[in-house]
């Protein structure tokens, strides 16, 4: 009886073992997937990210505003031709507008649009989009978190035009929790590169995907992570790269989209 429990009890330990090694290399063979992204087309993302992710060779995705990318257009062209992902953030950035948001401009409230007015300009920005890096395939990213024009929900009108839609929740899934069209991500707002180091750490505990979403670098927006706190936290990805995959959302999403169908 007693070496019929030895073999469990070691049989039990391979089982777990395996089971974790399958979990840890889930992503591209390592632990966890971190996604980079940046709103707005903000001009600190080319003067103040682009530099740093160049000298680190890390990649991630920028979410434009058509209308903003527009004064730096040649820039943000190359920004692609380095083979960053340039994702939709739509034409205007319209957000709903009302108590706590009276930076919504009237011509930008979502609560004056209509939906299909808010559908036609994203495939407006797919095409301006299409004529800086040349590709169709294009994630998005939803303004504010709206997802609606009034009570009308306008993504299940744009499915075929894009891979995913990115959110603004802070939570993380594992692989098979995802929702593609409604994927979360951490907002950041002032904090530390220890602070987002812990977000990591999660991630790479629990095999999941962690997007984060910066807008002001050293300026430019009121959410905004200082200068040394990017580049440490960056330098911080950059060293664990061997247990972290660090791409574009729209390689991820291929990613887990690829996984999620071969389990249906």
């Amino acid at each position: 009886m007693k070496k019929l429990l030895i073999a469990n009890f070691f049989l039990l330990v391979s089982y777990f073992s395996i089971a974790q090694t399958k979990n840890d290399t889930l992503w591209h063979h390592k632990k966890c997937a971190v996604v980079l992204t940046y709103d707005d087309a903000i001009p600190q993302h080319l003067d103040n990210a682009i530099p740093v992710l160049d000298s680190l060779q890390l990649k991630a995705t920028f979410y434009l505003t058509a209308y903003s990318a527009k004064d730096r257009i040649n820039e943000w062209r190359k920004v692609a031709f380095k083979g960053y992902e340039l994702g939709n953030h739509t034409l205007y950035h319209p957000c709903v507008g009302g108590k706590g948001r009276e930076w919504v401009r009237p011509e930008n409230d979502l609560n004056n649009y209509t939906v299909q007015r808010m559908v036609d300009e994203i495939k407006m920005t797919n095409g301006f989009l299409e004529a800086l890096d040349g590709k169709k395939k294009r994630t998005f990213a939803f303004t504010c978190g709206d997802m609606k024009v009034h009570d009308t929900s306008f993504m299940f009108l744009l499915k075929n035009d894009f891979v995913a839609a990115r959110a603004v929740r802070n939570e993380m899934h594992t692989i098979g929790q995802i929702d593609l069209y409604n994927t979360d991500c951490y907002v950041v707002n002032g904090e530390s590169a220890e602070q987002m180091e812990q977000w990591v750490k999660q991630a790479m505990a629990t095999n999941s995907l962690l997007v984060i979403l910066f807008h002001g670098v050293g300026g430019g927006n009121f959410l905004n992570v200082s200068l040394p706190a990017h580049r440490e936290f960056l330098s911080y990805l950059k060293q664990n790269e061997k247990d972290i995959w660090i791409a574009p959302m729209i390689d991820v999403a291929e990613y887990i989209r690829g996984y999620q169908s071969q389990r249906k």
